[in-house]
């Protein structure tokens, strides 16, 4: 079965690993301080805290801005649930916004009309890798008392406007799945504009843990010494994840460029079929691609979907909307809610992505896709 994604890991990654795993320090050490420093500069931020999951990038993320019982977080329903569902972990109440119909992304519109005095958060996702409307999103917020998070968690290395992602928003977090854009087994990483914000991260990562004198109740009793003001986790990344990162990072630039032509042979093989709608890029937009997002508008997602698979092409969908889980209609988030993510939704499949996928295995499914509509 052809996967839809899969890791790429050469013999530095394998070389970068057995480096730490015969050294003093498998975490907490010297080398998820690079691999932070070398995201930071990537991202355009002062600092970076890395975590063990896109999903624990979120929650520290959430948890560094403060969120909890009272405050409206807005998001988009097309998106991996962890999104919503971790500022929900914190007592926020999650509200849905609609997506844009080309980018599937957050639409500024949809999300001007349920902004309230309690927002404290917008939480666009990048969808496939296509950056956010930054412009939109931030003539919404400029005025408030109301940040805008990216979830770049398809994105990293991407950029709009010649800004790269990680710059674009107050905050910004990634993910490092196998599947991702770059991998470090599992890891996420959070980036700020506000150093304030990385500090509480980098606290609420390391179960609350504060050892720096100048923010201790108490000072004075010895170097083993550190004080828990506010709850935290171990969502520590350690150093032997850190250094598989750090060497996937020198091999971002080729990942991206790899994506970018298989995105392009695709949208090349299967232009002029009525009944398909492509991924497009608007202006300004870099992205690295993490999905194809291949959309058929005729009811036979299904069929197309079975086609594939049964074919030996692992295809994916991405995503079932959020409040469709029953964690969310139990609350009463009802279906029509956002209904151009729905349609979106109902029309997506993912079709193989990945640096190491051959142009003929592209070629192949563009055959089998043609075939099935009889083109």
């Amino acid at each position: 079965m052809l996967p839809y994604g899969r890791q790429s890991v050469d013999d530095g990654d394998v070389a970068a690993v057995s480096e730490v795993l015969t050294s003093d320090w498998l975490t907490t050490g010297p080398w998820v301080r690079t691999f932070e420093s070398e995201l930071a500069e990537l991202a355009g931020t002062q600092g970076a805290v890395t975590v063990t999951s896109g999903t624990a990038a979120l929650h520290t993320a959430y948890a560094a801005i403060g969120i909890g019982p009272g405050d409206e977080v807005v998001t988009t329903p097309l998106t991996f649930v962890a999104t919503a569902s971790t500022a929900t972990m914190l007592g926020a109440t999650v509200v849905f916004a609609d997506v844009t119909p080309d980018t599937g992304n957050l639409d500024p519109d949809s999300v001007s009309a349920v902004l309230t005095d309690r927002t404290r958060v917008v939480s666009g996702v990048d969808y496939g890798g296509h950056p956010i409307d930054v412009a939109g999103l931030r003539g919404l917020v400029a005025d408030r008392d109301t940040l805008l998070l990216e979830d770049a968690a398809h994105s990293i290395g991407g950029s709009l406007d010649g800004t790269p992602v990680g710059s674009l928003a107050d905050v910004t977090t990634f993910s490092f799945f196998p599947t991702k854009n770059l991998t470090t087994a599992e890891g996420g990483a959070v980036v700020a504009t506000d150093p304030e914000v990385l500090r509480r991260a980098a606290t609420f990562r390391n179960i609350g843990m504060v050892k720096d004198p100048d923010r201790m109740q108490r000072s004075d009793e010895g170097a083993w010494w550190y004080e828990v003001h506010e709850l935290g986790v171990n969502y520590r990344l350690p150093d032997v994840l850190a250094a598989l990162g750090s060497n996937q990072l020198t091999r971002l630039g080729r990942f991206k460029a790899r994506r970018t032509e298989l995105h392009r042979r695709y949208t090349e093989g299967l232009a002029g079929l009525d009944e398909l709608v492509l991924p497009p890029t608007r202006d300004g937009a870099d992205p690295t691609w993490h999905l194809y997002s291949l959309r058929i508008r005729d009811g036979r997602r299904r069929a197309l979907f079975d086609h594939l698979r049964d074919h030996g092409i692992g295809v994916q969908v991405n995503y079932i909307p959020v409040y469709w889980h029953p964690l969310y209609a139990a609350q009463g988030y009802q279906r029509g809610m956002c209904p151009v993510a729905e349609e979106y939704y109902e029309q997506e499949i993912s079709l193989p992505l990945f640096p190491d996928l051959l142009d003929s295995d592209v070629d192949r499914v563009i055959e089998l896709v043609r075939g099935f509509l009889g083109g």
